[in-house]
């Protein structure tokens, strides 16, 4: 799957949640699964319950669902092998690597937050250009130690947060 178009075809796949949430699944049990073990999880994932609380016309109703349209989908898209009784990701797909950038209704996203981070260093340095900041008590090369400091601790917070959107890495799907 390399190319721009595989990428956008993998988004277009992964923009639904139950067929990210059977991607989930089977990633994290690394072996083929079951419609029926599948469908109970998604399930228990959509509606935020414990799987043991699923009524049976819940679990028939994402059960028909993905063997009539998601797991067809993902198989003509080569991320799956399905037989109607068992599902197991191919190999392209347990190799990808899928960062899903997931952002919580409380907070902003990271290209954003990052436009702000630039637009308060292109204050500092503009400030320092005009001799509008004063330089005797930090001098230039504390201003800019302290915006190169900013810059890479949210790197590093968000390289932490994005490994944690990895799809098949935390118990419950992004």
């Amino acid at each position: 799957m390399g190319g721009n178009s595989d990428r956008g075809q993998i988004f277009d796949l992964l923009s639904n949640h139950r067929r990210r949430y059977a991607i989930h699944y089977c990633k994290q049990a690394d072996e083929p699964v079951t419609l029926g073990d599948l469908a109970e999880h998604v399930a228990a994932w959509e509606l935020d319950k414990e799987v043991e609380e699923i009524t049976s016309a819940e679990r028939k109703r994402v059960y028909t669902s993905l063997q009539q349209t998601h797991l067809p989908t993902l198989e003509r898209a080569e991320m799956i092998e399905f037989d109607n009784r068992t599902i197991e990701l191919t190999d392209e797909a347990a190799e990808l690597d899928v960062y899903l950038d997931v952002v919580p209704a409380d907070s902003i996203p990271w290209g954003l937050y990052y436009l702000g981070l630039t637009a308060v260093g292109a204050i500092v340095m503009g400030g320092l250009w005009l001799e509008m900041i004063p330089t005797e008590t930090v001098p230039e090369l504390g201003w800019a130690t302290l915006v190169f400091v900013l810059f890479a601790v949210s790197a590093v917070v968000h390289v932490v947060q994005s490994r944690r959107m990895r799809l098949g890495e935390m118990e419950r799907p992004p």
